[in-house]
């Protein structure tokens, strides 16, 4: 079975047409990967300080304990965007591969397929954005603002 040029080109080009979504798919990846690990490094430094309690004061150990938790929620919302984020770029993919296999196998597109695939990863994109959202508001919500002063640490 030969295919014509022009039929390629076009496939090509309506097969990468949604390939643009996945460069802000990728790019929402990494923004969120690095609040995560900002996340982790936090918890990290916390779970140090409640280690050598002995030098804390008790409302700074409080405060600790506190900001731990909040983290540890910020820590599942940023794996739940992720989540969202990735499922979104998987079923862009499947758009694209739908697009350009039904067109070059010379079958007529099924509409359906595509058209479900497509708005299933906007939905989930728009999901993942919402989700950095709530993440970015609760992380201003449980910044430590009043963070109690260290003991003084005579030499």
């Amino acid at each position: 079975m030969t295919i014509p040029n022009n039929d390629v080109t076009s496939t090509i080009q309506l097969a990468l047409a949604p390939v643009f979504l996945l460069t802000a798919v990728v790019m929402l990846i990494t923004a969120i990967s690095g609040r995560l690990a900002r996340a982790i490094d936090r918890m990290r430094f916390i779970h140090g300080e409640l280690l050598a309690i002995e030098k804390l004061t008790p409302s700074l150990e409080s405060h600790y304990r506190v900001e731990f938790h909040d983290v540890r929620i910020r820590g599942r919302i940023c794996a739940i965007a992720i989540f969202f984020d990735v499922l979104s770029g998987v079923l862009i993919s499947m758009t694209v591969l739908e697009i350009f296999f039904f067109e070059a196998g010379g079958q007529h597109l099924h509409g359906s397929y595509v058209i479900t695939t497509f708005v299933a990863g906007l939905i989930c994109f728009m999901t993942a954005l919402i989700v950095v959202l709530v993440e970015v508001v609760y992380a201003h919500r449980s910044v430590g603002w009043d963070l109690p002063s260290a003991p003084d640490e005579k030499s």
